[in-house]
């Protein structure tokens, strides 16, 4: 078997994901505002991405050993469409940008609910997932 990165059809199909959750991540943006220099959209596409991967790879991991239908899935779903979805490198300029405008409060207070939050999303995707299988 050939290595994922040197099938076209697998790049092709992370790229897919990529694109999709990268106009999702784009459409949340355009819908929600910062409140108060609070990057609520960064915020909520970080959670539901953390949600998702953690909710997708428990579901994988339960089937056992990775097939090539769990490949596909994981590269399409967790690393295209999570990937392109979520933006820590927004979340870390948007930080940047907070704390160089004097509002280091808030750049904490996104730091603690950011990461807080992703822990929790992805506990709460393999729960889910968990009490699925069962």
């Amino acid at each position: 078997m050939r290595a994922p990165h040197r099938d076209p059809r697998l790049v092709l199909l992370v790229g897919a994901g990529g694109a999709a959750g990268t106009l999702l991540r784009w459409a949340v943006s355009e819908v929600v505002p910062a409140a108060d220099g609070f990057p609520l959209a960064t915020l909520a596409v970080n959670v539901v991405g953390s949600f998702v991967l953690g909710l997708l790879l428990e579901r994988l991991s339960r089937r056992g050993p990775e097939t090539p239908a769990a490949l596909r899935w994981r590269l399409g779903v967790g690393t295209g469409f999570c990937g392109g979805l979520t933006t820590w490198s927004s979340f870390a300029v948007e930080v940047d940008r907070l704390t160089s405008t004097g509002s280091v409060g808030t750049a904490a207070g996104y730091v603690l609910v950011s990461l807080a939050a992703g822990l929790l999303a992805v506990v709460a995707g393999i729960a889910l997932a968990a009490r699925r299988a069962r």
